[in-house]
């Protein structure tokens, strides 16, 4: 089809686009979790084994709670299968409507959104978690009291860790949008530094356990994700003024 016909494409055929774009998105979600649930059982081991490590102990309290486990690992594991298929799926359907500039800084977002979810992830799976379980299972030394924790909790606890510093992560793609749309200055995010820092704070309180070494575990990164931010930011529209200033002296 070409760009013409697809700019000049009606309500219904629209609509038609996107809902095989939808069919095409839900199917590879399926297959992705019906191949996640192949292999549920051994993320959940190395998840758990994780644990293991320092001490931990796990129990299930109710019949079903394991078999759940394996199928919120699978789901997740779809999720993240199927993402790339998705944000193509949506960047074609937005892409005739959107100017050169727009679409480079939409398939720009868009991939380096992605590799910041992963960062994310990542680094919860490497540094995070592993000092979180260190610190919380230290507390018991001493005691005569045993780690021995509901699966459904642990995994519950992992899995949220993962898609909070996912999330997290992608704060600077975020602001480099807001700004490149110019939302917003990075004169403004400089002058509410302090605010934001104590946003973050609250907010890190909010969305982690109620412990300070998880609080704290999510709130430095997102201060360093915002100072990197700021610094990207400030590249892009130094890059921005320079190009202006080019093309105003080349008219001159």
């Amino acid at each position: 089809m070409s760009g013409k016909s697809e700019k000049n494409m009606t309500l219904s055929g629209h609509l038609r686009e996107l809902r095989n774009r939808v069919v095409v998105c839900i199917v590879c979600l399926v297959v992705s979790f019906l191949a996640g649930l192949n292999y549920s059982e051994e993320i959940v081991n190395m998840l758990t084994d994780m644990g293991t490590a320092y001490g931990y102990s796990y129990v299930f309290i109710s019949p079903q709670e394991l078999l759940l486990q394996y199928f919120s690992v699978a789901m997740l594991a779809a999720v993240c299968i199927t993402l790339p298929v998705i944000l193509y799926q949506i960047w074609a359907f937005v892409q005739p409507g959107l100017k050169k500039n727009e679409n480079m800084l939409f398939l720009s977002a868009l991939f380096f959104g992605l590799i910041c979810f992963v960062t994310g992830v990542i680094f919860a799976y490497k540094i995070m978690l592993p000092f979180m379980l260190r610190f919380l299972i230290g507390l018991s030394a001493g005691s005569d009291i045993t780690a021995a924790v509901s699966v459904q909790n642990y995994i519950g606890f992992l899995l949220t860790i993962f898609m909070i510093m996912g999330v997290v992560f992608e704060l600077p793609v975020i602001a480099v949008i807001l700004t490149q749309l110019g939302l917003v200055k990075v004169s403004w995010m400089r002058k509410g530094r302090k605010v934001v820092i104590i946003l973050i704070f609250l907010i890190a309180a909010l969305i982690t356990p109620p412990d300070i070494v998880s609080q704290i575990m999510v709130a430095f990164p997102m201060i360093g994700l915002y100072e990197l931010s700021i610094v990207i930011c400030a590249f892009l529209q130094k890059l921005r003024r320079k190009k202006r200033s080019e093309e105003e002296a080349d008219e001159e």
